[in-house]
Order: C-alpha cells, then sequence, then structure tokens
C-alpha cells in the first residue's frame, strides 16, 4: 500500500483527531506540559539572579579600584556608585575660569560732604590718619581747595590693603577735577580740565503781552532776557516803550562739555524793533580781551546815562513845568520824575561821576547827589537807604541806594532830577551825549570780527519772515 501525505481538501483546518495523531502522546498529557513550564520558569529565574550577581561584582571590583586609587592620590576623587553597564558616557565639562578678585587699589570709594564736614572727618571716617590729612592739605595750592568742601559735594578715593592713600578725586565743577595721586611713594596733584565746546544757536520772538513772556516761549531763560534788556537799555525804556507787537531775534553761545550741555554763553548779536524803530548790536572783545556791545557801525551801544536810573513799576508824576502838590497843596513846577516803586528797589547811579551830596533833609528825605562830565548832576530824592557817601566815585550802574518814602512822599518812590548846567530838563526826553565810538586801532579789527555774526543774523530774520510769509 503506497503512503500518501495528507493534504486538507477545500482549504479545511485540521480536525482534533487529525492533530492527535500527528504529535507523540506523551507530549499531549496535561501534568506533564505544566511541569516543563515551572521547569521553565525557574530556570529564568536563575539566569536573572546570576546576571545581577555578576553586576555586583563589577561594582565591588570599581569601588576597590577608586579607593586605591584616592590612597595612590591626594585629590579626592568622586565615587559614582552607579551600575556600569547603565551608566552613559557624560561628555565632559569645560572649566570655568575663576574670575580674578578686584584689588581694592582698582576701584573708586566715595564718600558725601555733610553739613559741618571738614577734610579731617571724612579722612577720619574712612580710616585715615591725621598725619595722612596734613599731607594732602599741606601738599601744593591745589589742594587748598579741600579747605572749602561744600555739602553735597563728593569725595572719591582709592585705599591699598594696608588702608593707605592711593588716589583722591574732588571734583570742582562740572569743567574741572582735582586729582591727587601716589607716584613712587609720593603724593602729587594736578587739575583736569575740560574744554568747553561753543555752539551758535538762534531765538526770535513776537511780544503780546510782555518781554519776558514773549523769551519764554522763544526758550529762553530769565536770565538771558535781562542779558538782552540790558543790551538796548540806553535805548529803550523797557517799562514805557514796549508794545505789542515789538520783536526781537538774537545769536547766542550754548556751552557743551563732552556733549553735555551746561549752559549758555554771551548773545553775540541781537536786534530788537521798538514801534518800528530797528536796533541792533554786535558782541566784540578787543585787544585787551574786554567785551562790550556795539551798533553794527562801530558806535558803542553803552551811552553816557541811563534813561531810567531803577526797575520800576510806573511813572506816578511826570515832568510838569506846574503841578499842584499833593502834600503841599499848592501848585509848583515839579522838575523831575516821580517812578512808583516799591520800598527796597535798587537805585543806580544813571551815568559815572562823584557824589557831590549824600545827607538827609525834611523836604528830599534821604538823597543823593552826582556830579558828572560836560556840566550835568542828577538827584535821586526820597530814598529808605543810601548806599554811597559823599566824595564816593562811582560808575554807572551801580547800586547808591534803594526806594523809600522819606521827606515829603506819599507812597515809595524815587524822584529823579537830570540837570544841564543847572537848568533842569526832562529825563525822558533830554538828549543825552552821543555814544563813544569804538577806537580807531580797533575799527578793522572789529568790522573782520562781527561781520560774520551780523550776517548770519540778518540770514536767519530773512528765512524765518520769508517762511511767515509762504505760511496760510
Amino acid at each position: 500500500m503506497i503512503k500518501q501525505d495528507y493534504k486538507p481538501q477545500n482549504n479545511q483546518e485540521f480536525s482534533r483527531s487529525s492533530l492527535k495523531s500527528s504529535f507523540p502522546k506523551w507530549l499531549t498529557h496535561p501534568f506533564l506540559i505544566i511541569g516543563m513550564a515551572v521547569c521553565i520558569l525557574l530556570l529564568a529565574l536563575v539566569l536573572s539572579d546570576s546576571d545581577k550577581k555578576s553586576d555586583a561584582i563589577l561594582v565591588v571590583e570599581e569601588v576597590n579600584n577608586i579607593v586605591e586609587q584616592k590612597k595612590r592620590y591626594s585629590t579626592p576623587v568622586e565615587i559614582n556608585l552607579e551600575l556600569k553597564n547603565n551608566t552613559a558616557t557624560q561628555p565632559q565639562a569645560t572649566p570655568i575660569a575663576a574670575s580674578p578678585v578686584l584689588s581694592v587699589q582698582d576701584e573708586w570709594l566715595s564718600e558725601s560732604v555733610k553739613k559741618g564736614d571738614n577734610l579731617s572727618l571724612i579722612f577720619k571716617r574712612i580710616g585715615l590718619t591725621p598725619q595722612q590729612v596734613h599731607q594732602v592739605i599741606t601738599l601744593d595750592d591745589n589742594t587748598q581747595l579741600l579747605k572749602r568742601l561744600k555739602p553735597g559735594e563728593v569725595i572719591s578715593y582709592k585705599l591699598d590693603d594696608n588702608n593707605n592713600l592711593l588716589a583722591l578725586k574732588y571734583i570742582i565743577n562740572i569743567q574741572q577735577t582735582l586729582y591727587i595721586d601716589l607716584l613712587d611713594e609720593q603724593l602729587s596733584s594736578r587739575i583736569e580740565n575740560k574744554s568747553i565746546e561753543y555752539r551758535t544757536a538762534y531765538a526770535q520772538g513776537k511780544i503780546d503781552d510782555s518781554l519776558f513772556m514773549a523769551g519764554k516761549k522763544a526758550g529762553l531763560t530769565d536770565t538771558q532776557v535781562m542779558q538782552l534788556a540790558n543790551i538796548f537799555d540806553w535805548d529803550i525804556d523797557f517799562i514805557l516803550d514796549i508794545r505789542k507787537g515789538d520783536s526781537f531775534s538774537m545769536l547766542y553761545q550754548e556751552e557743551y562739555v563732552e556733549g553735555e550741555k551746561i549752559g549758555n554763553g554771551a548773545i553775540l548779536a541781537a536786534e530788537f524793533i521798538n514801534q518800528g524803530k530797528r536796533f541792533s548790536a554786535v558782541r566784540y572783545t578787543d585787544e585787551k580781551d574786554n567785551s562790550s556791545y556795539y551798533t553794527p557801525q562801530g558806535l558803542s551801544m553803552r551811552k553816557a546815562f541811563l534813561r531810567a536810573p531803577l526797575k520800576f513799576s510806573y511813572i506816578s508824576s511826570n515832568f510838569k513845568p506846574r503841578r499842584f502838590h499833593p502834600i503841599l497843596k499848592r501848585w509848583k513846577a515839579h522838575k523831575g520824575i516821580d517812578y512808583r516803586a516799591s520800598t527796597g528797589t535798587p537805585i543806580r547811579a544813571a551815568g559815572d561821576g562823584r557824589v557831590i551830596a549824600s545827607s538827609y533833609s525834611k523836604y528830599n528825605g534821604k538823597y543823593v547827589f552826582i556830579q558828572h562830565g560836560q556840566g550835568i548832576v542828577t538827584k535821586y530824592l526820597h530814598m529808605s537807604r543810601r548806599a554811597v557817601s559823599k566824595n564816593k566815585r562811582v560808575k554807572q550802574g551801580q547800586v547808591i541806594g534803594y526806594v523809600g518814602a522819606t521827606g515829603l512822599a506819599e507812597a515809595p518812590h524815587l524822584h529823579y532830577e537830570f540837570l544841564v548846567n543847572g537848568v533842569h530838563r526832562n529825563p525822558r526826553t533830554v538828549k543825552l551825549p552821543k555814544a563813544k565810538p569804538i577806537d580807531k586801532a580797533e575799527k578793522d579789527r572789529f568790522l573782520k570780527t562781527t561781520k560774520p555774526w551780523i550776517e548770519q543774523l540778518a540770514s536767519r530774520n530773512q528765512l524765518l519772515n520769508n517762511e511767515e510769509t509762504i505760511a496760510p
């Protein structure tokens, strides 16, 4: 009989009886199968314990090696107890270089000047000795500045490790700094000067209410407005003559140190239009380093006399040949001008001269009379206090007294008189001596020096006028 391989018919699965017939009978016994499974599980556990044992042996060997290294080297070794076969390789970190320790000599320390302080007290606070104070103060003329310390100022210094003075710094002002340094075991001082950079600036304004308000709108300080008024003080009465619509323009200096603005310098050129009349001035410094203001033609802006010898509020009584006196209650000539001002307002000398009287009388109160050149005398009455005595020489603009109401006076004011060869003249209308022209030896230098400022101011004014014309 021929043996044939079994092949399923019509894709049918094996039957249970056919499967049993294809395996040996002992492999199909259930108890035998369970026993074989238990044996396999026990074998797996044994093998796992063997692996752990080998890992433990490796760890013990590694620790023994590290301990041996620790005995051989003095530097401490970090012991890693992680399993060798489970430790990932870590990248070695680049060691960070230690930052150098800043020496005391390399840094400035500082101490503020307190009220009642002096250099001795400051040095004592920072641990320096009286001998070191004496050494600094007597070093030279520069260090004498340290005797006049003011609260709020700062003393900067450097000390060595033994608390000896290595350097000292004191800011005198924004431009100057005093340095004291220890060189070759000897102290020496120096004053470092920062150069001032001058820049030219332009300002213009139109008066709507007052000169000060117009100046503020133009970006000027009160000091600059006063400087502008002082330039034209001999030609314009800034109390009585100013009108709405008057205008001004000026070139001036701005001061910078290391790019930082520290203040304003002098006015270089200026123009003022008062009631339609144009006044121009330019600053000139002569070869002797004297500075003053002149017209573009070289006439001094500084006249021989001031129109008004004080800053007043208003004129309470003008120059009149016939006036009813408010106290005497009778008609008489009023031979001067009464300028109303508050008590204590400074009164200035109208021009250079010599005091020929400084006294008190029942009618004049406290008064001062000044003799000027060309037969001119000026009188100042009803002062609260006099500031000059007889025979003293005075300069134009010098304070000679203060407004009051002494003598026959109803209220604080200055009664001012102007006499020419003994005859009273109206101080507001009298023709004053002409301005002194610039010296002939300086004329060519004056014209060459001032021409650029005059032209620049005129150019800026023309440009501004064109812009105002174009603007809708």
